[in-house]
């Protein structure tokens, strides 16, 4: 019985001393690594590839997240899925500066303070220049596009009472935007045409295009075909709704656009009425005009249209008799909602009460 106790004392110190000796040597070996990695030189870490930088809110959203981790736990990174949804939203995130801001177009000086970073106004018989602001920026022009699409469609003589569907095509193309022409109306290209004018239905434009003979890319052809051959060298146009930045032009070409749809006497009327009732299904719909001006009695407008996307700004167009004369209007770019409305009045209010149009003006009365 002793030497038993005695062969498990000595198993129990030898197990003893060989945990110590391993402890002994664990430590041995890691003050080694530790002198290697100090006195040795690291390899060159390879050069990490920049990060495509996630959406200003998704960064927030992280940082708040990452914030309740406690320094001891390991934090969460964002998944490779999920650093590719965030750089997805900061590409699709719209500008929200026009593009004639972006030029600085804005910050030119003008004697009425105009908010509009383009103005031009023009005698349409002389062709006096009566105000002048940044006449030649090229710059997009939103749904003053609809005035090229109902100068084509005019000149073309296609029938106004023949009726017209509303496909997939035009609720694609016009995706992202307020229309109350559903997938399958049916109106006649007159009731397409006023709709567009008057209260700047994106659908009704892209069906006036896609049905013309030829279809879309006949039609955007003979909208730039068109625009040459009035002079406007610096137009162009991709598509008949002006939701595309990429249909651009100058407040000198649309002066010319402006003649050029004003000798018709049905887009005089179709772009000036102030209402419509249309017959959507069972229903009896009725639109407005988007500019308020028309039912103003201090104005005389002869032909108009307004526009707007984020790239182009607020944006009109008009002819309308001031002080005695016929004249054109033109305005883009400007930053804020009623401020295209505020320039006209101050324009209107201007020539009113200038002395110097005075004498042309009784002479053109005179004639």
């Amino acid at each position: 019985m002793k030497n038993k106790r005695l062969g498990l004392k000595g198993l129990l110190a030898a197990v003893l001393v060989m945990g110590a000796t391993g402890v002994c040597v664990g430590v041995a070996q890691a003050a080694e690594a530790s002198t290697t990695e100090a006195t040795t030189p690291a390899p060159a870490a390879a050069k990490p590839k920049p990060e495509a930088k996630p959406a200003r809110h998704a960064v927030r959203h992280v940082a708040k997240r990452a914030s309740h981790v406690t320094p001891k736990r390991r934090v969460r990174t964002a998944s490779t899925h999920h650093i590719k949804r965030l750089k997805t939203a900061a590409v699709a995130e719209p500008a929200s500066a026009s593009m004639g801001h972006l030029y600085g177009l804005q910050k030119t000086g003008d004697a009425l303070d105009l908010k509009s970073s383009v103005a031009l106004v023009v005698d349409q018989d002389t062709n006096e220049v009566l105000l002048s602001k940044n006449p030649q920026a090229v710059l997009p022009i939103a749904s003053i596009t609809k005035l090229m699409t109902a100068l084509v469609v005019t000149e073309a003589h296609l029938p106004m009472d023949e009726p017209l569907t509303v496909t997939e095509d035009d609720v694609r193309a016009t995706a992202g935007n307020r229309s109350r022409l559903s997938l399958g109306t049916r109106l006649t290209r007159g009731e397409m045409l006023h709709l567009a004018l008057m209260s700047s239905e994106n659908r009704a434009a892209h069906v006036l295009g896609r049905t013309y003979p030829g279809g879309m890319d006949v039609f955007v052809e003979k909208m730039n075909a068109k625009a040459h051959q009035l002079g406007m060298e610096d137009t162009h146009y991709v598509e008949p709704t002006g939701l595309s930045s990429s249909n651009q032009s100058s407040a000198e070409d649309l002066t010319r656009l402006v003649r050029a749809a004003y000798q018709h006497p049905i887009i005089r009327e179709l772009s000036t009425s102030t209402e419509a009732v249309v017959p959507l299904g069972r229903r009896q719909v009725e639109f407005h005009s988007t500019n308020g001006l028309l039912r103003d009695p201090q104005w005389d407008i002869g032909l108009q249209k307004t526009g707007y996307i984020s790239a182009a700004g607020h944006c009109l167009i008009m002819q309308a008799k001031l002080a005695g004369r016929h004249l054109i209007m033109v305005l883009l770019d400007s930053a804020g909602r009623y401020s295209r409305i505020g320039d006209a009045e101050r324009i209107r209010k201007w020539l009113d009460s200038s002395s110097a149009l005075l004498p042309t003006a009784a002479a053109h009365q005179a004639q």
